[in-house]
């Protein structure tokens, strides 16, 4: 066992990034406390180095110059390697499996393409690519799953998005790391790590009330969205019954806002539309009803259905962004 245990590439490269820093670190503190002990030593009380006011005020521009532009060089790199490890970290490859997961006090509820749920427990494939999508009932919380190095503030009534490829089997610890109240310390889960094979079993062998995109079509009728959402491919600004635009083929696709800005239809959007009435179109006015707000009227799970249900109406976009329909099919 290592002293640090891993478990996903990103891992390993967030360790080399961790280590560069610390050893660059170091060596700076050294450079600046070794000058420091240097003239310490150098210029005692005692000493026999002649000190007069000619060598006390000399100063070497080009030794500041070069020191400070070196040392902000090495740092931009360490900024830009960093940023550029953060931003990957939020774009999951193609075909990776979509999971949910939402924090509430105090526990971690999951739900599975296939309609399978869990409570503080969370099973992947091995070497397959996950995305999760995580939100909060309640508080601010924050999952964390340090053997894969992933970390991510989860928040209510908005998604965040993480992903990665678990490349060792196994149990793993996952936490709450943000204060969410009395029961904080209990919050945590285990992440299972299981082979293709395996894990197609656990899927057949884990009860399952329909798919989430099966139970979010029930969702869909039973709250009147279809009277509103017809069946008809989607196009901005039009509609057979001018009512409101259809779901077919809007996930994935690209949307202009009420600023005039592109916006794509991804998860987050379609949480946000769905429980805040928003964010805002700019082609609203070609529409005779206005979208309203299922805040409290929709759990998260529900929500989290909801979107499953969307995303099977757009196929060919869906599977390029990395959402659930090869995970759909694996759970049937």
């Amino acid at each position: 066992m290592t002293w640090l245990p891993e478990a996903s590439a990103h891992a390993g490269r967030v360790d080399i990034l961790l280590a560069g820093l610390l050893l660059i670190s170091l060596a700076v503190l050294g450079l600046v406390f070794g000058l420091m002990m240097l003239n310490i030593i150098r210029f005692r009380v005692g000493s026999r180095v002649p000190v007069s006011e000619e060598t006390v005020a000399h100063k070497s521009w080009r030794f500041e110059i070069g020191w400070t532009s070196m040392t902000l060089a090495v740092f931009f790199a360490l900024f830009i390697w960093a940023a550029r490890l953060y931003v990957v970290g939020f774009q999951p490859p193609s075909g990776a499996i979509q999971i949910y997961v939402t924090g509430k006090q105090w526990m971690w509820k999951v739900q599975y393409p296939g309609g399978q749920r869990e409570i503080n427990a969370l099973h992947v494939p091995l070497g397959r690519p996950v995305q999760l999508l995580l939100t909060s009932e309640d508080v601010i919380h924050d999952f964390s799953i340090p053997v894969l190095r992933i970390k991510h503030d989860v928040l209510p009534g908005r998604y965040q998005s993480l992903w990665f490829t678990a490349t060792r089997a196994g149990a793993f610890r996952f936490y709450c790391t943000q204060f969410c109240g009395i029961g904080h310390s209990r919050m945590t889960g285990t992440l299972i790590v299981l082979t293709p094979t395996e894990y197609a079993g656990w899927l057949g062998q884990t009860p399952a009330s329909g798919s989430l995109a099966t139970r979010g079509e029930a969702l869909f009728i039973r709250n009147g969205c279809s009277g509103c959402h017809v069946s008809q491919p989607y196009a901005p600004g039009a509609d057979d019954t001018g009512r409101a635009p259809s779901m077919v083929g809007l996930y994935g696709s690209e949307i202009t806002g009420a600023d005039g800005r592109r916006v794509r239809v991804d998860s987050a959007f379609l949480h946000d539309a769905i429980l805040h009435a928003g964010p805002a179109r700019g082609d609203e006015a070609a529409y005779a009803t206005r979208m309203p707000s299922y805040r409290g009227v929709l759990g998260e799970e529900d929500v989290a259905a909801l979107i499953a249900y969307l995303q099977t109406l757009s196929p060919a976009r869906s599977s390029g962004m990395g959402v659930s329909a090869v995970g759909v099919r694996e759970g049937n």
